[in-house]
C-alpha cells in the first residue's frame, strides 16, 4: 500500500503551549484541560479525530502536561467509588476518555514552533499519512471537517489544509493561502502560503485553521526548514515548499464554513461554552430559559 492510498489512522495533537492568555488559570492547569461545559477542550478534539476513523493519537507535550495523561488514563479509585454508589452515568463519562483511542505521548522539549512539534512525531508516524489537530480549534461534530479533508486526500493525494474565509482585517492573525479553485465546491488547490502576513499585504482572505492532513514527505521538508517568523519552525513554511515543489503530492485546501470555536481566545472560549451548553439536550432547555431571562433583565436594568 502506497502512502497515497494508505488509510489515515494516526493523528498528532500538539499540546506543549503555555496558555499564557488564560493566566492565572493555566499556571498549574494545562489550557487544554480547561472545561468547555463538562469536558476538557482536548477531549472534544480527540473525539473528533476518532469520529473521522482515527484510532491512534500522539500528543506532543511539554512541561506541566501530566494532567492530560491522567485524563486519558484509568482512575481505578474513582471508578470503584462510582460503581459502589451505583452511579453508572458518571462512571460511563469517567471511563469514556480512556476508551477513545490508543493515545501516546512524546515531549517536545524546546518550544520551537508548530513545525518542530510535528517533526517530533516523525518516529511514531513513520511513512504513513497522518492528521494534525490543534487543540485550540473545536469543530462542531455536526460539521465533519476532518472527515472531508481525509476524503480529499484520498481523491488527490498530497496534503490537505483547512481554510476559512475571514474578514481581511483579521487575516494577519493567520497563515494565509493563495488558492486556485477546483471543480469541487469546497476544494481549492493551494499554490502558496504566507505565515501571518503584515496588515494590508495578504494575498487572499483564506485563513489556515487548525486541521491538517499531511503526507509524510512533510517530515523531510521540516528537517531542512529554517526558523521563520518568531524564530520558530513554521509548519506553514514547510507546506509552502510542498505546494511549490509538489513533493509528496499537491497541497489542497478544504474551505470550511461550519461551526468552529476558538478556545485559545478568552472571548471565544466563553462563546463556545455558551453555544455548546445552549444546544445540549440535558442542559439546553433550562440554560436557554435562564439566559433569555438574564438578557431581558440586563436590557431593562438602569444604566450605571
Amino acid at each position: 500500500m502506497t502512502s497515497t492510498s494508505a488509510r489515515i489512522v494516526k493523528a498528532v495533537v500538539p499540546v506543549a503551549g503555555l496558555g499564557t492568555r488564560f493566566l492565572p488559570a493555566t499556571k498549574a492547569t494545562p489550557k487544554e484541560m480547561l472545561p468547555v461545559v463538562d469536558k476538557p477542550a482536548i477531549q472534544y478534539v480527540v473525539e473528533e479525530a476518532v469520529a473521522s476513523g482515527i484510532s491512534d493519537v500522539l500528543m506532543v507535550t511539554g512541561r506541566n502536561k501530566r494532567p492530560l495523561e491522567d485524563h486519558f488514563d484509568r482512575n481505578y479509585e474513582l471508578e470503584a467509588e462510582l460503581l459502589r454508589k451505583g452511579d453508572t452515568d458518571r462512571l460511563a463519562r469517567v471511563c469514556a476518555p480512556t476508551e477513545l483511542a490508543d493515545i501516546h505521548y512524546v515531549r517536545q522539549g524546546d518550544p520551537r514552533g508548530l513545525g518542530h512539534a510535528v517533526l517530533c512525531a516523525a518516529p511514531h508516524v513513520g511513512s504513513e499519512p497522518f492528521a494534525v489537530l490543534l487543540g485550540d480549534d473545536l469543530i462542531d461534530p455536526r460539521d465533519p471537517l476532518l472527515s472531508r479533508m481525509i476524503e480529499v486526500r484520498e481523491q488527490h493525494g498530497g496534503s490537505v489544509v483547512a481554510l476559512m474565509e475571514v474578514d481581511p482585517s483579521q487575516i494577519h492573525l493567520y497563515g494565509c493561502a493563495v488558492v486556485r479553485h477546483d471543480r469541487d465546491g469546497d476544494t481549492v488547490q493551494v499554490t502558496d502560503l504566507v505565515e501571518k502576513p503584515a496588515p494590508g499585504t495578504a494575498p487572499s482572505n483564506y485563513a489556515v485553521i487548525g486541521r491538517y492532513v499531511l503526507d509524510p514527505a512533510v517530515f523531510e521538508v521540516l528537517r531542512r526548514t529554517e526558523p521563520g517568523r518568531g524564530g520558530e519552525i513554521q509548519l506553514t513554511d514547510a507546506l509552502r515548499e510542498l505546494a511549490h515543489t509538489n513533493e509528496g503530492g499537491p497541497v489542497h485546501g478544504v474551505v470550511f464554513s461550519g461551526r468552529r470555536y476558538d478556545t485559545g481566545d478568552r472571548s471565544d472560549y466563553l462563546k463556545a461554552t455558551v453555544r455548546i451548553a445552549w444546544e445540549r439536550e440535558d442542559l439546553g432547555p433550562e440554560f436557554r430559559t435562564w439566559l433569555r431571562e438574564f438578557m431581558a433583565a440586563d436590557v431593562l436594568a438602569p444604566a450605571h
